[in-house]
């Protein structure tokens, strides 16, 4: 069954107070070789059947309308996983 994966990050500009709430904790634990963290959000549309362009576009639309709010997030990423 294929899969739609949509990624949607906070928008660059905008503090992320999750991601720095890990970052401070990978600190305390010691872990080094990360400068921040930023933390965003996976979708999963399931599909039946075939994914063409048409329900491409759709995902597109419905991850601009309902998945992300625009005003402080941006959709990075949308693929097809099988």
């Amino acid at each position: 069954m294929p899969t739609i994966v949509v990624d949607v990050m906070p928008k660059a500009e905008l503090l992320d107070p999750q991601g720095k709430a890990v970052a401070g904790a990978l600190t305390r634990l010691g872990v080094d070789g990360f400068s921040g963290v930023r933390i965003g959000k996976r979708f999963e549309l399931f599909v039946e059947g075939e994914v063409d362009e048409a329900l491409l576009e759709t995902a597109r639309k419905v991850a601009d309308d309902v998945l992300s709010n625009s005003v402080i997030e941006d959709v990075v990423g949308i693929e097809v996983v099988e």
